[in-house]
């Protein structure tokens, strides 16, 4: 396996240097290539992007135990809680109300000793 012979390369300077048909569709190609490549990661991103926000459309959350699921069936795997319909925006949990105190939204457990 040899080099490139030098006068291979003049001849394909001089196409791409002269306005000939044949240097218009050589740099026609490399253009073609030059703008696939930069197009390439522009579409795919947005594909990417379009298939994770129908992902996120079809993810429901149940409102007992806060489990997220994306099976059809109508009750929560976890809880047994019936799971809500699917709304426009794509969230299925309530607006939370800011305005209780957390000492009003929270269980407090106590421990118990437990004599045999």
């Amino acid at each position: 396996m040899g080099r490139f012979p030098p006068l291979l390369w003049l001849i394909l300077i001089g196409l791409l240097l002269l306005p000939t048909p044949a240097g218009r569709v050589l740099l026609d190609l490399a253009g073609g290539l030059f703008l696939t490549l930069l197009a390439l990661p522009v579409l795919l991103g947005g594909a990417g992007w379009i298939g994770w926000k129908i992902l996120q459309s079809r993810i429901r959350t149940c409102e007992a135990c806060g489990t997220s699921t994306m099976s059809s069936e109508d009750r929560c795997a976890v809880c047994g809680s019936p799971l809500p319909k699917n709304q426009k925006g794509g969230t299925s949990a309530q607006a939370v109300d800011d305005s209780l105190p957390a000492s009003d939204v929270t269980i407090d457990i106590k421990a118990e000793d437990v004599d045999p």
